[in-house]
This record gives structure tokens, C-alpha cells and sequence, in this order.
């Protein structure tokens, strides 16, 4: 079983440059991946995409590539076009309004916008199978983190199946209390409405049983057990899937809800409810589940 959240971090340096990889991940029902690179990477995010995938499956997934440092060597140009574009302007400016030039307006010029121009050197093949190394390297970091967290998700829902298990125990200890109030409950109402209208006792006997045989919960009680044991192995056979475990746990939901609405006893609804809070918890931790 993996988790949905996960981090890694990895460096890829070389004799031109140190790039540095950071991959955050979180829960998503599909692969949601943002890429943050530089420029010269841009022509390159398709593949790292689809590495991510291959390695992540889904998740919101957040890729940066930066530079923490730069080593590269680094040429400082000036734009001789824009220069001269600034020049010509604040000469006719000065033309037009008989202004004379100041004799620094070079110095004024380079500080202008686009003068100066930072050139880096492109980087190669070689430079790229580098930083694909470090990617791997920081979705492996993604996977064992998200392992981790998967062991801890897995025990804790384990150990809420588990008490589950005991309120299904614990609701039969009411279940005998609970037939025969309401085995009284009829026998005095028809008493009290009926007093006077002589009562088929067989047909009123085979109608009580009738009834409490709508009440009955042993099937419900079945199947919520077998569903907690298929939830329980599906975690513990390594096919943890998030979603699969997502639907067994909506049965599981169908079978509390039916004994809820039979219970008719007020130790029993309590039962019942610790049961549903224990089984949205889980709900809420399967949301994070690969």
C-alpha cells in the first residue's frame, strides 16, 4: 500500500552547472502533474512527464527544476542595436527641444532596459541524461516516502476494520433484549386498541414472526463481516488499490446503514453510529491511498 503524499529531492551537476530537483506530490483521482523548468528544458517536460507517470501513477504531482547555483560560464554582451535605438531617440528629443547632450550619455544608456545581454551556454545531450538520473533519483526519494506513509495508513485502518468487527459482536449482545421488547410492545398495543375484538392467536403469532423476521439482522451482520475480511486481505495481499478498497468500503456502509434502520434499540444506534464514524475515517484515509 502507497501513499499519495510523498517528496523527494535530488542535485545534477556537472562542470557547467549544479540543477537542483524538487518533486511534492498529494492525492488527486488522476495523474494532475505541473512542471516548473527552465527555459532551455522546456522542449523536454513531455518526457519528464511521462516518467512521472510511469514511476507515480496519479496524484497531484509538483515538479521544479532550478538553479541553486551556477557555475557555467557566462558571457556580458551589449545589445548594440538597443543602444543605438536609445542614442538616436534622446538625440532628436534633445534636437527638438534645443537641449544639449550631457557628455555621460553612455553611461546613462547601458543602465536602460535589454542593453545588456547574459549569455549562458546551452546545455547538451550529456547534460540532460545527468538531470533524467536526478529525476529518477527524486521519484525514487517520492516512492520510499510514499511507502512509509502507506504503512502507517495501512495499519490504522487495519486496526479500524478491527474494531468494527467487535461492535458487530457487541450489537448481538442486544439483539434478544430487542425482539422481545418488541414482541411486548405489539402484545400491548393490541391489547389496549383491541381489547374488545377476540385475537386469532395463531394468526397473531405467525404475523409476529413475520415481522421480527423483517428485523432480522443476521444477513447484514454476514456480509459486513465477510466485507471486512476481503477489506483486510485486499490490504495485506499487496493490491492495496485506493479505488478498490474505496468500493468495498461503500458495501461495507450499506450493510451499517440496513442494521441501523432495523436496530430499534437505542444501544444498538450507538453501536451503529460508532460504526459509521469509524468507517468515515477510514473513507477519509482511503482518499490518500494510491
Amino acid at each position: 500500500m502507497k501513499s499519495m503524499t510523498g517528496f523527494g529531492k535530488a542535485e545534477s551537476i556537472n562542470d557547467k552547472r549544479k540543477t537542483t530537483i524538487e518533486i511534492r506530490t498529494l492525492n488527486s483521482k488522476q495523474a494532475d502533474i505541473f512542471i516548473k523548468t527552465p527555459g532551455f528544458w522546456k522542449d523536454r517536460e513531455p518526457e519528464i512527464r511521462l516518467e512521472a507517470i510511469a514511476q507515480l501513477q496519479r496524484g497531484k504531482i509538483e515538479i521544479n527544476i532550478y538553479f541553486e547555483d551556477e557555475t557555467a560560464e557566462t558571457v556580458m554582451q551589449f545589445n548594440q542595436a538597443a543602444i543605438m535605438a536609445y542614442y538616436r531617440q534622446l538625440s532628436d528629443i534633445a534636437a527638438t527641444n534645443n537641449i544639449p547632450l550631457p557628455q555621460d550619455i553612455l553611461a546613462s544608456i547601458v543602465r536602460m532596459p535589454d542593453v545588456l545581454k547574459l549569455e549562458r551556454s546551452e546545455p547538451d545531450e550529456n547534460e540532460w541524461k545527468l538531470l533524467l538520473e536526478g529525476i529518477r533519483s527524486a521519484l525514487k526519494q517520492v516512492n520510499e516516502f510514499r511507502q512509509q506513509e502507506g504503512l502507517a495508513i495501512k495499519d490504522d485502518i487495519t486496526t479500524r476494520i478491527r474494531l468494527i468487527e467487535a461492535y458487530i459482536n457487541d450489537i448481538e449482545i442486544f439483539e434478544p433484549q430487542r425482539l422481545e421488547v418488541v414482541k411486548n410492545r405489539l402484545r400491548q398495543n393490541l391489547t389496549e386498541h383491541l381489547s374488545e375484538i377476540k385475537i386469532d392467536q395463531n394468526r397473531f403469532e405467525q404475523e409476529l414472526i413475520y415481522y421480527i423476521d423483517k428485523l432480522d439482522i443476521n444477513e447484514e451482520k454476514v456480509r459486513l463481516r465477510n466485507h471486512c475480511s476481503f477489506f483486510v486481505g485486499t490490504v495485506n495481499d499487496g493490491d492495496g488499490n485506493g479505488k478498490k478498497l474505496g468500493f468495498i468500503a461503500q458495501e461495507m456502509g450499506r450493510e451499517i446503514n440496513t442494521i441501523g434502520s432495523k436496530s430499534y434499540n437505542v444501544e444498538m444506534q450507538q453501536i451503529v453510529i460508532q460504526m459509521k464514524d469509524e468507517l468515515e475515517k477510514i473513507k477519509e484515509l482511503l482518499l490518500n491511498v494510491l
